[in-house]
């Protein structure tokens, strides 16, 4: 993502990847049964799955989204914590629930993040979008324009809270893909979804988010509930080093949904720690066929590093940018980007994977014969499934 404005910040590759958007996109939600997935935070490899592709309303797990932006924008610099953002008449009569700011207002950015993460104030989330966005329409269509690129192919928003809407719908694995996408991108600001409770005009508000006091390891990220879409959530837990995240959507009550993704994730931590072998696919889809046949005709397990990065997008678009200089077949190899820490801070090495030794020696020579720096490196591990199909 540049670095000009949010909405420079698509590139366009992103924009044809909405273009490129599932025919699935056209078929209404359905609420009966429920959705639910389990992934490997590390890899991205899927634990357990059921009906994970099944369109399904977000509702206030659209905030997530509205939060990775406004992530993204502090990031950038392009606004910081203090910043204070006006209160239109629009957001100020955004239906519960709300956090009660009224037409004329000012709030900071951090209240306005802590009001989605704890108190789940749609009339915040608007804050935030007409703040960033000019309008939230505008705002709903970048919303979707970044969910592509993180590889949420399956899911459209119309709105920066989740309110109900017949367009807005996504699916378990692609809320799996943000919670990573959160989690891994901006870890900094993924620990405010810890956040029990805050205060605003002199009252606490306390968290939706019941597993943060209930199971072991819980960290965030969010809950959504309407009446089309049942109780959904969004939560992630570490134990002993290992990370899952779990996401169930269409329960009929709290108690359920919070039963669900307690197993759910009580399970897949048990298999990480265990060691179990992890025999379910990748959230990234697989390639495409003549790709699988040239990758299997020699074993791919290099890659070459071409840079590292401070920020994950610059990572990213680096990466694309040298796979547009190097020659087919090699350049249709997926990328992917590695956040590695460094201290206080997270590097983001951009890779290009799944290469037998010889082509990623012959790759690595011809960059450097045009002055680009390149490493050769072993690249047994999965890739982060989110990065690697771009």
């Amino acid at each position: 993502m540049a670095d000009k404005t949010i909405f420079a910040s698509l590139t366009k590759f992103l924009c044809g990847s909405a273009v490129c958007a599932s025919l699935s996109f056209f078929c209404a939600p359905v609420k009966a049964s429920v959705s639910s997935i389990t992934i490997d935070a590390a890899t991205g490899k899927i634990l357990s799955a059921n009906a994970e592709n099944k369109l399904r309303y977000p509702a206030s797990l659209t905030k997530l989204m509205t939060l990775y932006i406004t992530f993204d924008a502090l990031d950038k610099g392009l606004i910081k914590m203090d910043d204070k953002l006006p209160v239109s008449r629009n957001a100020a009569n955004r239906s519960p629930s709300k956090l009660g700011v009224r037409p004329g207002e000012k709030i900071t950015v951090k209240t306005a993040i802590l009001a989605l993460i704890v108190k789940s104030a749609n009339d915040c989330a608007t804050v935030l979008a007409e703040g960033l966005g000019y309008s939230e329409e505008n705002f709903a269509k970048t919303m979707t324009k970044v969910a592509h690129e993180l590889g949420m192919t399956n899911t459209t928003f119309k709105n920066a809270s989740g309110l109900p809407n017949k367009l807005q719908k996504t699916t378990a694995k692609d809320m799996a893909i943000l919670g990573a996408a959160m989690y891994h991108h901006f870890p900094e600001y993924y620990k405010l979804f810890a956040t029990k409770k805050f205060v605003y005009n002199g009252r606490t508000y306390y968290t939706h988010n019941h597993l943060l006091k209930t199971f072991a390891g819980a960290d965030g990220m969010k809950t959504g509930f309407t009446n089309a879409a049942g109780y959904n959530i969004v939560t992630s837990a570490e134990r002993n080093g290992k990370r899952v995240i779990a996401v169930t959507m269409g329960h009929d009550s709290v108690r359920l949904r919070d039963r669900k993704v307690a197993a759910l994730m009580d399970a897949g931590l048990k298999k990480l720690n265990a060691g179990e072998p992890q025999t379910l696919a990748s959230l990234s889809q697989a390639p495409a066929a003549e790709e699988t046949a040239e990758e299997n005709s020699a074993p791919a397990i290099y890659a070459i590093q071409v840079g590292a990065f401070s920020n994950y997008a610059k990572a990213r678009n680096y990466a694309l940018r040298i796979k547009k200089e190097i020659p087919r077949p090699l350049a249709k190899k997926p990328i992917n980007i590695e956040p590695v820490s460094s201290g206080s801070a997270i590097v983001y090495r951009s890779q290009i994977v799944n290469l037998a030794k010889n082509e990623a020696d012959n790759l690595c020579n011809r960059l450097k014969r045009t002055n680009k720096s390149c490493i050769v490196v072993a690249n047994q591990h999965q890739e982060l499934a989110l990065a690697k199909q771009y």
